[in-house]
């Protein structure tokens, strides 16, 4: 089994943290093998930021996404310059108030939440990243609701662990209800 997932958006949005985050969860809380890889512009906020993440049961000969199972998208220019990357069939989850997707999505499965909004009524868009996380732990299944907040917990700051923490469950019920349907 590998799975390939891609995160994408603009500096500052916390993808890099995100992609950081689902690959320590894997391979430190659920057991699996894991690489993360980040590749970000020379802007500190507002230019192009990816990560990659690889899961696997095996050893991972070739760390970096080629056809990616899962496309996690928080910008229109993340959607323009990455869909390319999912493989026909992939999932697509997409903040749904930042990226507007258009007929080429035919080819996937896309769930939308407005993570940007949702962290904004927690208190702080900064937490977006985490409310994305939650939803994408609900939705694939692929790392484990504990060990994926495990890994969160370890990477934010204390003080800033009770808006994380209602930014995860936020995600993670709205994934819920949304898979339900």
């Amino acid at each position: 089994m590998r799975i390939e997932i891609k995160f994408g958006g603009l500096g500052g949005q916390g993808i890099i943290t995100a992609g950081y985050i689902t690959a320590k969860a894997a391979a430190i809380y659920d057991g699996k093998e894991s690489t993360f890889t980040q590749d970000y512009s020379a802007e500190a906020r507002g230019g192009a930021s990816t990560s990659e993440v690889v899961i696997s049961d095996e050893k991972i000969n070739y760390p970096q996404v080629i056809n990616a199972d899962y496309l996690v998208l928080m910008s229109q220019s993340a959607y323009r310059d990455y869909l390319y990357k999912l493989k026909k069939g992939g999932i697509l989850l997409i903040d749904e108030d930042l990226v507007k997707p258009d007929e080429r999505v035919k080819d996937y499965k896309v769930y939308k939440i407005p993570a940007t909004r949702f962290a904004e009524e927690i208190g702080n868009p900064i937490v977006a990243n985490i409310v994305m996380l939650g939803f994408f732990t609900a939705i694939t299944g692929v790392v484990s609701k504990d060990a994926m907040w495990k890994a969160i917990e370890e990477r934010i700051p204390k003080r800033f662990l009770e808006m994380n923490e209602k930014a995860f469950i936020k995600g993670y019920e709205y994934g819920e209800k949304i898979k339900g349907k």
